[in-house]
């Protein structure tokens, strides 16, 4: 039995934490080669500290691209331009160390085989429009907004990175009220704490809250300022931040890039991954699989596990999780899903067509619950077929 009143929390980092910059470097440069050779190989990592950035992977392309311009690139666009902050796009070392992708790899991998063994999750819930989790959901809402402030100077003492993390109380199984909402930014040394809490609550959490319900709360009230308990910037100052105050690395977000804790995970990360790796391509069939079961009404909530083996194209094994949920029986849903979608690997990069230059926006707020351009695996379209031949 699940808890039915409880607190969940999840977390969100802006563009500007030092992980994200490493995702989004990585994704940077799968997008750059795959834009150029559809069929390329891509497994890249980045390690970011004071002055550094350093690229090592395995990549096997047709294609050439400029990798240092690319991460200095990516590290302007996130706002880190200025030496004085300790890390800057001009003044950082770059150092790269590629090899081409392992031939006792491609032989799984050219044949439509999986590239990995592993276990990969997507999941689903009714409790927002966005068939998300709501913690996740309005964390990424935060750290967005801090983003935003920060480009168009609205907030002129604020710098790249920074972090939001939201607690939701739930009643019976579904959201009730906004329980906790924590911001940490880094900000320039002139401020005081007081202008910052006072910025961050009227122009950060304030304009973010003032959504609710249309971001897909299910009842107005869901956030009352006078019961929620603020934490901003909870040490007092938070001048040294991004590489200078901790190291970067691609993949170490992989909790802020899915659903902020709930369900499983099978610990792969996404970035710097062409979609020959399950890791990243199962994990998105995997979410389209549940959002479309809970769209379809089959279910409130569900949770999708697909395992593979090197090598192999079909799945070992396709878990449909309901958490007693469901409306119709699993064995009817497991039918409907082996019936109406592709779960080779290759089926799977066909279908969602993911030989395509879109991964480094899905660097930053999460790769799901996001109704945008070439975000193919978000897509209900196979809910009203799952519907009928579900007879509900």
């Amino acid at each position: 039995m699940h808890p039915q009143n409880f607190l969940f929390t999840s977390e969100s980092v802006t563009e500007g934490h030092p992980d994200k910059i490493a995702d989004q470097i990585s994704d940077g440069i799968l997008d750059a080669i795959i834009a150029k050779d559809k069929h390329c190989r891509v497994a890249c990592e980045t390690m970011l500290t004071t002055g550094l950035a350093f690229v090592a992977g395995e990549i096997s392309t047709r294609a050439y691209v400029e990798i240092p311009d690319i991460i200095r690139e990516t590290i302007r666009d996130v706002g880190y331009t200025d030496a004085t902050w300790g890390f800057d796009y001009q003044t950082c070392s770059v150092l790269t160390a590629i090899d081409a992708q392992s031939g006792d790899i491609a032989m799984g991998v050219d044949t439509g085989g999986a590239g990995d063994q592993g276990l990969m999750f997507g999941y689903a819930t009714n409790e927002t429009k966005a068939l998300m989790p709501m913690p996740i959901l309005l964390a990424h809402r935060l750290t967005r907004q801090l983003a935003d402030v920060r480009k168009k100077n609205i907030v002129p003492w604020m710098r790249p990175d920074g972090k939001a993390q939201v607690t939701i109380e739930y009643k019976n199984g579904q959201p009730f009220r906004i329980d906790t909402v924590v911001v940490s930014t880094q900000h320039s040394d002139k401020v005081t704490s007081r202008k910052i809490e006072q910025d961050i609550k009227e122009k950060v959490i304030a304009p973010a809250m003032a959504k609710l319900p249309a971001g897909g709360s299910p009842k107005a009230g869901l956030f009352d300022p006078k019961k929620v308990k603020f934490f901003i910037n909870p040490t007092g100052r938070f001048v040294t931040g991004g590489p200078m105050g901790d190291t970067g690395l691609t993949g170490r977000k992989i909790i802020v890039d899915t659903y902020g804790g709930v369900g499983s995970h099978g610990g792969g990360a996404f970035s710097g991954k062409d979609p020959s790796k399950v890791d990243r391509s199962a994990s998105y069939m995997a979410r389209y699989i549940a959002k479309n079961i809970v769209a379809a009404r089959l279910a409130e909530k569900c949770e999708v596990q697909l395992a593979y083996a090197i090598g192999v194209p079909e799945p070992v094994s396709v878990l449909i999780d309901a958490k007693g949920t469901e409306n119709v029986s699993h064995e009817v849903m497991e039918r409907l899903v082996k019936k109406h979608f592709p779960l080779t690997p290759r089926g799977i990069v066909e279908y969602l067509k993911l030989r395509r230059p879109v991964y480094k926006r899905t660097a930053v707020y999460g790769h799901f619950g996001r109704n945008e351009p070439g975000f193919t695996w978000e897509k209900t379209d196979k809910a009203a077929t799952l519907k009928r031949e579900a007879g509900w």
